[in-house]
């Protein structure tokens, strides 16, 4: 199973170079004519699918005369599941029915750990002592840390640039502005409003616009060494897609715009995978499965926070392909993330290239705790603003610079 159909598109193709049938199941395909064919080799179907025919697969697994048989889950972490409401992740309690007969079941993620503090499919789990607390620890049969990967030569090694400045709140009706520094800032409502401006190209504080045509040049460079080389853009909405796509087309480049409603989007990505255009802008369908080598440059311009999918959205950028494999020393050229200086991407940053223990903690009676009094309002102290706030802030590998 996996999350997107345009990623069971690759796993068909990379099963066809092993000399594998994979086919893409088919709602209305009955039991018998599975058995009947014995042509195939396995079937593929996306999260959603399954979940919405839930019952009808589970009346044609067990008479398909399938033997013994193995089920794979592909970004395995967004099947979640919820003791206490089964049902409620309905993907995980899918996969969890339909795949009960297997005789083995493999998960398959690059991110293993989810924001909701839930476990997910085909995961063990350990229960562990922290303090007065047991927690659950989710433990990989077989672990490859991306910093083994880049030592290898396997993968690339990355090279973060944020984009610092000052974000201008200006009060409803006029009168004076409240300033915050995107990096220093530590209230979290402040955090979260001076990202939302930071992304957009129109702001006065210009970060987002600093912040792409430094991608630009950095790719221009890129290509100097691989002339095959292009970026991605992961922006917010369609709307903020469309104006990112129309400043990059300004500059000179070829721009492909792909989002889940543009029934071409499949064959922009075909074509942006075999050289088609410089740059490639999507909102939700290239932050993770999404596979093309020559993507050397992020643009991280999206409000969404969570550490699996910036982790996902950044590793676009770290494929390597046999053509190139060949011509770079191990470890490899590095590719390149610009991002606005948002703490919490920052200290992602910081770990990427580091596997974390995924802990299941007790889940607390509170929604949280209130912010301190007058955390929502009132102009920073100025011993918050740093004298190099407005900098782009350069980071390679797992360290952050020390004035942070």
């Amino acid at each position: 199973m996996n999350l997107r159909t345009s990623i069971g598109g690759q796993w068909q193709q990379a099963a066809t170079r092993l000399g594998l049938d994979l086919r893409a199941w088919d709602h209305g395909l009955g039991a018998a004519e599975l058995a009947a064919d014995p042509s195939w080799h396995g079937l593929l179907l996306s999260y959603q699918s399954a979940a919405r025919h839930r019952h009808r697969l589970e009346q044609q697994w067990p008479n398909a005369a399938l033997g013994s048989w193995l089920a794979i889950a592909d970004e395995v972490h967004h099947l979640g599941l919820d003791p206490d409401e089964p049902e409620a992740a309905a993907w995980g309690h899918a996969f969890s029915r339909v795949t009960g007969s297997a005789a083995l079941r493999l998960g398959l993620t690059g991110t293993p750990f989810r924001a909701d503090n839930l476990a997910f499919c085909a995961a063990r789990r350990q229960r562990l002592r922290e303090g007065d607390q047991l927690v659950e620890h989710i433990i990989p049969d077989l672990s490859v840390e991306p910093r083994q990967l880049i030592a290898a030569g396997d993968v690339r090694p990355l090279e973060f640039r944020f984009q610092d400045g000052w974000v201008d709140h200006g009060r409803p009706g006029g009168g004076d502005s409240e300033t915050s520094p995107l990096s220093a800032e530590t209230r979290e409502s402040w955090r979260a409003r001076n990202l939302r401006r930071a992304i957009q190209l129109g702001d006065g504080s210009a970060i987002a616009l600093r912040l792409l045509l430094g991608a630009r040049r950095r790719l221009e460079r890129l290509r100097e060494q691989h002339p095959g080389a292009g970026g991605l853009v992961i922006a917010r909405d369609i709307a903020h897609a469309r104006q990112i796509s129309q400043l990059l087309e300004e500059q000179g480049d070829q721009v492909h715009l792909v989002h889940s409603q543009d029934p071409e989007a499949p064959a922009r990505l075909a074509a942006f995978r075999a050289g088609g255009a410089d740059w490639l802008v999507s909102i939700d369908m290239c932050a993770e499965g999404f596979d093309a080598p020559r993507v050397r440059v992020v643009a991280y311009l999206t409000t969404v926070v969570t550490r699996s999918r910036f982790v996902q959205g950044i590793t676009r950028a770290v494929r390597m392909d046999g053509q190139r494999s060949g011509l770079e020393p191990v470890p490899r050229q590095p590719s390149y993330v610009y991002a606005p200086a948002d703490p919490l991407l920052i200290s992602y940053a910081r770990s990427w290239s580091l596997s974390e223990p995924y802990l299941l903690r007790p889940r607390p009676q509170s929604l949280g705790a209130p912010e301190p009094a007058g955390a929502s309002s009132g102009q920073l102290p100025l011993q918050a603003i740093d004298a190099r706030a407005g900098a782009v802030l350069n980071v390679r590998g797992p360290q952050l610079p020390s004035f942070l």
